[in-house]
């Protein structure tokens, strides 16, 4: 297989992953065994590009916030699910917030599991479960008070620590821990608690990515990229990406989220029994 096919069929799984709630982390870690390690840089440039995709996908709803922030007069500014775009804004800096700060002192503890298959297995399968039972109490809840899309300070504070918890265990999907989190917390409407996960990914991935960045620069890997690989694997990420996002978000209208936790389950089993558990 030639580099660029392989560099395309990598940008293409992280299009796909990333932002569905299956672990892009587990899926590259078999597709790696065929296709070869990439470099940091590599693997922080297409998922850059899946958060291109999310952002020109919310592009309008990042523009209302923006505008919810330097606007005083927030009466005339459409709400956010019941929530001022300000508000809407600050719930989203709180959950950044938590995340930015926990993340710190779990890196600065040292605390974080290898990325081999026996914890990504694992944690694939439970975070199936996870996800199955945490859509059944969110359902009932909103059968016994009614269906609620509102953000919470609350449902802020838990998302942002989900997403500590998916950096530290490999496998768990920042995407799956956020939104089933924020069902969990009392938003029970699925597509406001999708939204309000894919929004606060953008500055947390940016800045994870960002933070990577650096490290790889210091350490002079940059020079030795193929940058035509790079930009071939970015751009394939991104298209993907957009088109997983937007899939999601109309199949997530209709329809609950069992068939990526079976799918998960099922993925998890697969790895723990074909592949090596030091790989």
């Amino acid at each position: 297989m030639s580099e660029l096919l392989a560099a395309l069929l990598l940008g293409i799984l992280e299009g796909l992953t990333e932002f569905l709630p299956i672990s892009s982390t587990g899926h590259l870690l078999i597709a790696e065994r065929w296709l070869g390690h990439r470099s940091d840089l590599f693997n922080i440039g297409i998922q850059a590009g899946a958060i291109l995709a999310v952002v020109l996908i919310y592009r309008q709803r990042l523009w209302q916030l923006l505008a919810g922030f330097l606007k005083p007069d927030q009466a005339a500014l459409p709400s956010i699910d019941g929530d001022s775009p300000r508000g809407y804004s600050l719930k989203l800096a709180l959950a950044f917030l938590v995340t930015a700060v926990l993340g710190l002192v779990v890196k600065k503890l040292g605390f974080a599991l290898p990325e081999t298959v026996t914890p990504i297995a694992w944690a694939l399968i439970i975070g199936g479960v996870w996800m199955i039972a945490a859509e059944y109490f969110a359902e009932r809840r909103a059968l016994t008070l009614g269906e609620r899309a509102r953000i919470t300070w609350t449902v802020a504070i838990l998302v942002g620590i989900a997403q500590v918890v998916a950096g530290v265990f490999p496998g768990t999907s920042r995407s799956a821990a956020t939104i089933f989190m924020a069902l969990l917390a009392g938003t029970t409407k699925r597509a406001s608690a999708t939204e309000f996960a894919f929004l606060v990914g953008i500055p947390t991935m940016f800045a994870a990515s960002g933070y990577q960045l650096m490290e790889v620069v210091r350490s002079g890997q940059a020079a030795q990229e193929d940058w035509g690989l790079f930009a071939a694997a970015f751009i394939a990420s991104a298209v993907t990406a957009f088109i997983a996002v937007k899939w999601l978000l109309g199949y997530i209208q209709s329809h609950r989220f069992t068939v990526f936790a079976v799918y998960r389950m099922l993925l998890g089993a697969a790895l723990l029994l074909f592949l090596p558990s030091g790989a």
